[in-house]
């Protein structure tokens, strides 16, 4: 089998995690193909030392900081003669032939407009990159009560929790890693740039069901995702940004005059749990402060009821 394949990143100070990124990406795939770093302005130096180190790899500055879906938009359209592009975070390590294990599943669902992997926590756990499309009941009875209660139907549904690991079209695929056909992208125009960060990969997805394309789960094929932890230092900014994004997306999947009152109680609802899970996220961010006598975090009891 034969491909003309492209690897786009999204950059923004990825530090010592986009060296392990290109140096494991050698051993994913056996095709040529190109690497392009769309720059989101970093700061770190890290995409300059990579394009210098990588002989395949091609810095792109987008001109600030454009977001995710935006960024990626960027970089596809710079790229020509290419069949597939691997959309991937820079914290993501390559096993070896998971690009290879794409493309044959690709082969084998000609319908399949985006392929992920398996997603590997670094602890070896098994992330739920392969869920079900939100709606707007089940949506909502994730977020309240995801937290609170892990078990619930609507969680266990929307992760897809139920279901054997196997080849399967699904919902929608975790953004992190991701194989997608080039004529698939160019259908939906690629990614929706509203979407500044988070919830950009559940709405291409779904563009991708709803235009007659297959999200395709493909688990024989590996990655480890370190994952960023930035809602986790900044959540003030993170995760209202996060609830913002699951606004915009039920939305406009309900935008009738008659669905006013429910993209009302959408959006107040929301953002409450918005300011709760900041809160919440804030009292974590300062127990995990050292105490100034002992250089140790403070520790407190757990409870949780103060987890959203």
């Amino acid at each position: 089998m034969s491909s003309k394949l492209a690897v786009v990143t999204v950059t923004y100070s990825p530090g010592e995690h986009l060296e392990r990124f290109l140096s494991t990406l050698a051993a994913a795939t056996t095709h040529e193909h190109v690497v392009v770093m769309a720059d989101n302005g970093s700061t770190d130096g890290a995409p300059e030392a990579a394009e210098a180190a990588f002989e395949n790899a091609r810095l792109l500055r987008t001109g600030g900081n454009i977001g995710y879906g935006g960024a990626v938009n960027r970089a596809v359209a710079e790229l020509t003669d290419v069949d597939y592009v691997v959309i991937a975070n820079p914290d993501v390590r390559w096993s070896e032939g998971a690009i290879d294990e794409l493309l044959a599943a690709a082969e084998r669902w000609p319908r399949a407009g985006a392929l992920g992997p398996l997603v590997n926590e670094p602890d070896g756990s098994v992330y739920p990159s392969a869920r079900e499309v939100p709606g707007i009941v089940s949506g909502a009875g994730h977020a309240v009560l995801g937290r609170i209660w892990p078990g619930n139907p609507w969680t266990r549904r929307y992760r897809q929790q139920d279901i054997a690991v196997s080849e399967r079209p699904v919902g929608w695929l975790s953004g992190s890693c991701l194989l997608v056909r080039r004529d698939a992208f160019d259908s939906i125009d690629g990614f929706d740039s509203r979407y500044f960060m988070y919830m950009e990969d559940v709405d291409f997805g779904d563009r991708l069901g709803r235009a007659g394309w297959l999200n395709v789960y493909v688990p024989s094929a590996h990655v480890t995702h370190a994952k960023g932890h930035a809602a986790g230092r900044h959540p003030e900014i993170m995760l209202p940004a996060h609830h913002r994004s699951a606004y915009r997306f039920q939305a406009d999947r309900h935008p009738h005059v008659w669905q006013v009152p429910l993209r009302v109680a959408l959006r107040i609802g929301l953002a409450v749990r918005s300011r709760l899970a900041v809160r919440a996220a804030l009292r974590e961010r300062a127990a995990d402060v050292p105490n100034t006598r002992t250089g140790q975090p403070e520790q407190r009891p757990e409870s949780r009821d103060e987890r959203v």
